[in-house]
C-alpha cells in the first residue's frame, strides 16, 4: 500500500546511491559501507519499494546494437490527455513510458524497439489503431550519454 507520507533521510538516500551504483549489491555490503545493520538496509529498501518510490531493475544500453532504435514521439491528441489513452499507449509494444506534458505536445512517448520494421509497426500500425491521435512528431536518438532502457518483449 502506498504511503504518500514517505520521508527519506540520509540513510535512505545513501542506500539508493549504493543500489544505483550496483543494484545487485548485497544488503550486508551496503550496511557495512553505511555503518548500519543489514536489517536496516533491507527494511528501508522494502519500504521504499512498497511505497512505489524505488524499483530495482536491469537496464540495457538502447544504442548498443546498431539496428535498435530509441525515440521520443511527441503526440497531439484530438481531445484532452487522460489516463485511459495513456494506458492504451503504454501497452503498445516498444513503448517505455508515456508522459503527460505541458507545451507543444499533449504526450511524449519513449519508444525502444529492436529494428526499423518494429518501429514502423509501433508508430504506423499500433499507435494509429488506438484512435484519438491527431498528429505525431518523432525524435530519433542518434547518440546519448547515460541513457538506459528496459528490455521489453
Amino acid at each position: 500500500m502506498k504511503d504518500k507520507t514517505l520521508v527519506l533521510d540520509d540513510i535512505d538516500r545513501k542506500i539508493i546511491e549504493e543500489l544505483q551504483s550496483n543494484g545487485r549489491e548485497s544488503y550486508k555490503n551496503i550496511a557495512r559501507k553505511l555503518g548500519v545493520s543489514d536489517g536496516t538496509v533491507r527494511l528501508r529498501t522494502e519500504r521504499m519499494i512498497k511505497n512505489d518510490y524505488l524499483r530495482i531493475t536491469a537496464s540495457v544500453n538502447p544504442l548498443y546494437f546498431e539496428n535498435s532504435l530509441i525515440a521520443l514521439v511527441g503526440i497531439n491528441l484530438e481531445g484532452r490527455a487522460n489516463r485511459d489513452i495513456m494506458e492504451k499507449i503504454s501497452l503498445v509494444s516498444g513503448v517505455q513510458s508515456v508522459i503527460n506534458v505541458s507545451g507543444r505536445y499533449d504526450l511524449l512517448v519513449e519508444v525502444f524497439v529492436p529494428s526499423r520494421n518494429a518501429f514502423r509497426q509501433c508508430l504506423v500500425d499500433d499507435l494509429s489503431n488506438i484512435g484519438g491521435i491527431k498528429s505525431t512528431e518523432t525524435f530519433m536518438f542518434l547518440d546519448a550519454i547515460d541513457k538506459w532502457a528496459e528490455h521489453k518483449k
